[in-house]
């Protein structure tokens, strides 16, 4: 049995989203063990004070830019693997994406929880980053340098490679 947990063998360098000729492959985990995994993500969308101001007013011409970002990140979640060619299709338990105004922008945070094969760090961060593209599309109006910034994996959990921290956050 191969890294990949499954009887798929790993392409040039021990890559395991690469055959054996070094050609691009979805990796075969129907034998790796069913388990509870969790990943958490978090990103910045930085703005100016100005735009800080009318999103702690309310004063957002297109409206909840925090709403619509919390929404979006989710909805980006299950979308993930239409949008990651080699992501694996699954059924995610529960999404929960938060967006708070700071004094420089927007702090993001998307956690992803399944009960499947192989983890989800890929939809946190997928979640993350419309999340991000959201508030950018809402506010653009207000602030043209809007930058999303930091889209980080900062902890994950289950799965055979265990649990993981991101010094710093």
């Amino acid at each position: 049995m191969s890294a990949t947990g499954s009887g798929d063998t790993a392409g040039p360098g021990g890559l395991t989203h690469l055959n054996a000729a070094g050609e691009a492959r979805m990796v075969d985990v129907s034998a790796k063990e069913v388990t509870i995994r969790t990943a958490t993500a978090a990103g910045r969308v930085r703005l100016s004070a100005a735009c800080v101001a009318a999103l702690r007013s309310g004063d957002v011409p297109k409206g909840d830019a925090l709403a619509v970002a919390r929404i979006a990140g989710i909805m980006a979640a299950k979308k993930t693997p239409e949008l990651v060619p080699l992501c694996h299709p699954l059924m995610i338990s529960g999404v929960d994406v938060t967006a708070e105004v700071t004094d420089d922008g927007v702090e993001l945070r998307a956690t992803v929880k399944t009960n499947e094969r192989t983890g989800v760090e890929m939809e946190a961060l997928t979640a993350v980053g419309v999340a991000g593209l959201a508030v950018v599309d809402m506010v653009k109006a207000l602030d043209r340098d809007a930058v999303i910034t930091d889209v980080r994996v900062i902890a994950k959990s289950g799965g055979r490679s265990g649990d993981y921290r991101r010094a710093g956050k």
